[in-house]
């Protein structure tokens, strides 16, 4: 039953996008605009600040991406949605689609920084998943920020006041992370150790949103 619901609710997100078109194609504006106005300004940069830029532009992909989540919600939907759901359910859909929008967003972004800023990557696969993997990361952040936020009437700036002292080690990380496809040389199993304390962190995320959710949804 609770599988329906979520599954019910994550539709119900996904064909909002669908319907809000002019939404969708304003983040995909912002992701080729905000590129090509590197590639006016570096062109070719180095491995080293590709890598930096790169993760720099994600963050703030998956605040403007990820920030409506919540925010659009209006207090009589979030009241007819308290009357059919559990709180566990919806905030379980919101990290799915999220999950889902970040992933394709950071595709698309990665697909433009090879078209305009070239390819330093040495090995491309493996910088694809890290990407992915760092898309799912900030989007889960960011959703638990948004619900906080959504909260506190409507204050969109409260999910950067929260979320970047949250996310900022966890950029460290990733970045750190991705210098692996880049060719550089890390300790045996040091990038393994990395990618465990990624997914540590995300599930940590994942049990504090389900856990603190309730208390938020009564309000």
């Amino acid at each position: 039953m609770a599988a329906f619901k979520i599954k019910e609710l994550l539709k119900k997100d996904l064909l909002l996008e669908f319907r809000q078109q002019h939404t969708f194609y304003g983040i995909l504006l912002y992701i080729a605009s905000t590129i090509f106005v590197l590639y006016l300004s570096v062109d070719k940069p180095d491995a080293v600040v590709w890598n930096s830029l790169f993760w720099v532009i994600q963050l703030f992909i998956c605040v403007n991406a990820v920030a409506k989540s919540f925010l659009q919600e209006s207090k009589g939907r979030l009241l007819y949605f308290y009357s059919i759901a559990s709180p566990a359910d919806f905030i379980i859909s919101k990290i799915l689609y999220n999950v889902l929008l970040m992933i394709l967003m950071s595709s698309i972004s990665l697909l433009l920084f090879f078209f305009f800023l070239s390819n330093p990557v040495a090995n491309t696969l493996q910088f694809t998943g890290i990407v992915l993997l760092g898309g799912i990361s900030l989007s889960l952040v960011f959703t638990l920020m948004s619900a906080i936020a959504a909260k506190a009437q409507q204050n969109a700036a409260l999910i950067a006041i929260m979320g970047f002292p949250i996310i900022l080690p966890q950029l460290m990380i990733l970045m750190k992370l991705s210098k692996a496809a880049f060719a550089e040389v890390f300790k045996e199993g040091a990038v393994m150790n990395l990618c465990l304390m990624i997914t540590g962190l995300d599930i940590l995320v994942i049990v504090m949103a389900v856990v603190l959710f309730p208390f938020l949804w009564k309000e």
